[in-house]
C-alpha cells in the first residue's frame, strides 16, 4: 500500500479509543503527522494517560500501520493524555452531576474516609443532592460509615438500559467496591483490572441529578488515580493530611499530581484532619500532638485554599464505627467544624466555576 497521508488516516480510523468508543481518526486525537520515506511519525490523544492504555495504544499503531505498509517502516508514536480542555469535548460521564469532586491523600491513615463521609453529610444537610464513589479499592470503607454493610446496590432500567442503583443512606447515594466483594476478603487486584471495576461505577450506574458526586481516591498517587482522573469530567480535588512532616511531603505529591499537565484538575482546597486533640472532659483545650498548622501551610506556600481544620475528636471515631457521620450530631465540637468546612468548601467549588466561565 501507498504510503499516503490519506491510506494512513485510513489505516488509523480502524483504531478504536477504548474509553470513548470512538476511532482515533473521527474523535480527532491524532496530531503531528509527519510522513518520509519508510517512516511515520505522529502524537495520538488518550483519554486515559495511565501507563498501561499508552502502551497498548502505543502497540495498536505500530501493528496496524506495519501490518498494512510493511514490516520494513519505522513508527515513532507518543501517546498523550487529552489535555484538560478536551475531555469536557469528549467524554459524557455523569451528564446531570453540577460537580465531581474527588477527595485524595497522598498517604493512608490521614482520616480521608471520614473526611469525605461527613462532606458529603454536611452538604446533604445543607439541602444539597450528594453521592460519594467509594473508591479506595483496597480498603472501602463507606459501607461502614453509613451502615449499609449489608445492602447491595439493586439494578434499574433506564431507557431500556439496565444500570446500577446505588445505595441509599441519610439521603446520599453510595456505591462502593466493597458492596461487590466480600467484606473479610483482601482485594487484590492489579491496576487495569482495578481501573475498569472502578470506572463502571461511574458508566454503568444511574446517578440522576446530583449537586455534588464526591470520589474517595485510594491514597497515594498511582497507575489507578490517573486512569480515574481521565474517566472521569472531575471539577476539582480536595486533599487531606495530617500537620506532621511525614504525610505533607505525601500530600504535596498529591497537590503536583493534579497539576500535572495530563490531569490538570484544580484543587479546592487542603483539609488538615486531627488537627489537635481534644478530650471530652476539656473541651476547651487543644494538644497539638502531631504539629500546628503544617496543611494550613504547606497550602498557603502552595498557593492552595485552606479549607479548614478538624480536630482528633473520640466521637468522631465513634460515629464512625455505628454508621452515622459525625456531622451529624447536634451542636458539638466537631459537628461545628465540619459544617464551617462544608460552607468553606461550597464557596470554593462556586469560585473555581467562575473562573472557568
Amino acid at each position: 500500500m501507498e504510503l499516503t497521508r490519506e491510506k494512513i488516516l485510513e489505516v488509523l480510523g480502524g483504531i478504536i479509543e477504548p474509553d470513548l468508543k470512538q476511532d482515533i481518526v473521527s474523535a480527532n486525537l491524532v496530531e503531528n503527522l509527519e510522513i518520509s520515506t519508510g517512516k511515520i511519525k505522529l502524537t495520538v490523544l488518550v483519554s486515559n494517560p495511565a501507563l498501561h492504555a499508552r502502551k497498548r495504544m502505543t502497540e495498536a499503531i505500530e501493528f496496524n500501520l506495519k501490518k498494512s505498509f510493511g514490516d520494513d517502516l519505522t513508527v515513532e508514536s507518543e501517546v498523550k493524555g487529552l489535555p484538560a480542555e478536551a475531555k469536557s469535548a469528549h467524554r459524557k460521564v455523569l451528564p446531570e452531576v453540577k460537580n465531581v469532586i474527588a477527595i485524595a491523600s497522598g498517604k493512608g491513615g490521614v482520616g480521608k474516609s471520614t473526611v469525605t463521609a461527613n462532606i458529603a453529610g454536611g452538604l446533604a444537610k445543607a439541602g444539597y443532592r450528594v453521592g460519594i464513589v467509594d473508591a479506595d479499592i483496597y480498603g472501602p470503607s463507606m459501607p461502614t460509615m453509613f451502615d449499609v454493610v449489608d445492602q447491595k446496590p439493586t439494578m434499574i432500567d433506564i431507557d431500556g438500559v439496565p444500570k446500577i442503583n446505588p445505595v441509599l443512606s441519610y439521603g446520599i447515594k453510595i456505591l462502593s467496591i466493597g458492596f461487590f466483594t466480600d467484606q473479610d476478603s483482601a482485594v487484590v487486584w492489579r491496576g487495569p483490572m482495578a481501573s475498569k471495576a472502578l470506572t463502571q461505577m461511574f458508566t454503568d450506574a444511574y446517578w440522576g441529578k446530583l449537586d455534588y458526586l464526591l470520589i474517595d481516591l485510594p491514597p497515594g498517587t498511582g497507575d489507578i488515580h490517573l486512569s480515574l482522573v481521565q474517566t472521569v469530567p472531575l471539577d476539582g480535588a480536595v486533599i487531606v493530611s495530617t500537620p506532621q512532616e511525614v504525610a505533607l511531603a505525601d500530600a504535596r505529591k498529591g497537590i503536583n499530581m493534579f497539576k500535572l499537565e495530563t490531569i490538570n484538575v484544580p484543587v479546592v482546597g487542603m483539609i488538615e484532619n486531627m488537627a489537635w486533640f481534644t478530650p471530652a472532659e476539656l473541651p476547651e483545650n487543644k494538644y497539638y500532638i502531631f504539629g500546628r498548622d503544617g496543611a494550613k501551610n504547606l497550602s498557603h506556600g502552595m498557593g492552595v485554599p485552606f479549607l479548614g481544620h478538624v480536630p482528633l475528636v473520640q466521637s468522631v471515631r465513634e460515629a464512625g464505627d455505628i454508621g452515622r457521620p459525625a456531622v451529624f450530631q447536634e451542636n458539638t465540637i466537631v459537628s461545628t467544624a465540619f459544617d464551617e468546612l462544608v460552607t468553606t468548601f461550597v464557596e470554593q467549588v462556586k469560585l473555581l466555576k467562575a473562573k472557568k466561565k
